[in-house]
């Protein structure tokens, strides 16, 4: 159905889809028919737990700063009473 589909809009209107259709093919620079290997990442688990750590620590930092700020400008103030487990 969505085959039919498509060999109608082409068929129906060629010259606003062709641009579309042909320019989404990939092509090597120098003609080859394989594309070099792309680069290798050194560090890739190292980097990845550097930057989880260094987010988890800014974004605790950050609501850390925001609830001193909440607590005191009494906007938010946490009570003690929220342990009741009668």
């Amino acid at each position: 159905m969505i085959v039919s589909r498509l060999n109608h809009l082409l068929r129906v209107h060629p010259w606003k889809y062709a641009r579309t259709i042909q320019t989404s093919r990939r092509k090597s620079g120098n003609g080859d028919s394989i594309l070099p290997e792309p680069p290798i990442t050194r560090f890739g688990l190292l980097g990845i737990m550097a930057t989880v750590a260094t987010g988890l620590l800014i974004g605790a930092a950050i609501s850390k700063s925001i609830a001193n700020f909440l607590e005191e400008n009494d906007l938010f103030v946490p009570s003690d009473d929220d342990d009741d487990d009668d």
